[in-house]
């Protein structure tokens, strides 16, 4: 029997349809919430007892096919997996992140069914919305990782730089005061979802705040990497990170002072998946010593 073979750059662009789906998935995710869908189909897996099809009715349709996209993302997730053992050169770290995509796609399969089944607790809907940002990790490193080239296959890592970890940290914290917003606000996925029992203005003030404090952060850090000649790399993902969270920023007072207008609140949802992606690939990118070697030196040399 004949083995498939899979060439570096095909696999390549199988890792980038993984990563557009989960992000595509997220942004589906967030219709259904906002348009009140949560409960459109209120069977799992079937749509309604034993029909698989939703019923020509607008929310069961836009919760059926956020289903189909679900469906769309096992798909390109499979081929992952199949890809990394079919790519010559086989890669191990390819083939346990191929599988990381697998864990993850099925634990959120188990966790949106429980979503429905529980009518969308605002609990399970954040941790449903958190899984979805590991996934996005994980596959943003498979992309990051399939996209290296072999002349580095069996060469040491370096560790992301301490100034990536903090963004990643602070990037998380946005995130997450992000979700209890949203947890608490009006677009829960049915008029009847429980909702957080907090005050969404109190909670907004502490999003507000984190999001402020990471655009300081990452203002200061483009600088500093231009400032001390970090490689390339570094300083664009540093400025792409800038520009996503400006956006982002910007998106999110829009959205509060008119009212959370659901067009809105779906491109802040969107911008939080890109957000999280940007994060990912400046972590990737910010490794090791950040200063040129001839930097180092001519400052041994001066002092």
């Amino acid at each position: 029997m004949i083995q498939p073979r899979v060439s570096p750059t095909a696999y390549r662009k199988i890792t980038v349809g993984a990563l557009s789906l989960l992000a595509l998935i997220i942004v589906s995710g967030g219709a259904v919430r906002l348009t009140g869908s949560g409960l459109g189909c209120s069977d799992w897996p079937a749509c309604e007892n034993d029909q698989l099809v939703a019923p020509l009715e607008t929310h069961a349709m836009i919760e059926f096919i956020n289903r189909l996209i679900t469906g769309l993302v096992s798909a390109i997730v499979i081929a992952a997996v199949l890809g990394s053992h079919w790519r010559l050169p086989r890669r191990a770290d390819l083939v346990w992140l191929s599988w990381g995509l697998v864990a993850g796609v099925l634990a959120q399969i188990v966790l949106g069914g429980l979503v429905v089944l529980y009518e969308l607790p605002p609990v399970l809907v954040i941790g449903h919305f958190l899984l979805s940002m590991v996934l996005l990790w994980n596959a943003a490193v498979l992309l990051w990782r399939a996209s290296e080239g072999e002349e580095r296959l069996g060469q040491p890592r370096a560790r992301p730089h301490r100034v990536g970890n903090a963004v990643v940290l602070l990037t998380s914290v946005v995130i997450a005061t992000g979700t209890i917003v949203t947890g608490a606000g009006p677009h829960g996925g049915d008029e009847d979802a429980e909702r957080i029992d907090v005050a969404v203005r109190d909670v907004a003030q502490i999003h507000g705040s984190t999001v402020v404090a990471l655009l300081v952060v990452l203002a200061g850090l483009v600088w500093w990497l231009r400032h001390r000649r970090a490689p390339d790399q570094a300083q664009m993902w540093g400025r792409t990170l800038l520009g996503v969270a400006l956006a982002q920023g910007l998106i999110g007072y829009v959205q509060y002072f008119t009212g959370v207008p659901v067009l809105l609140v779906g491109a802040h949802i969107a911008g939080a998946a890109l957000l999280w992606i940007a994060t990912v690939f400046f972590w990737l990118n910010v490794r090791g010593p950040l200063v040129p070697a001839e930097a180092g030196v001519e400052q041994a040399v001066t002092t």
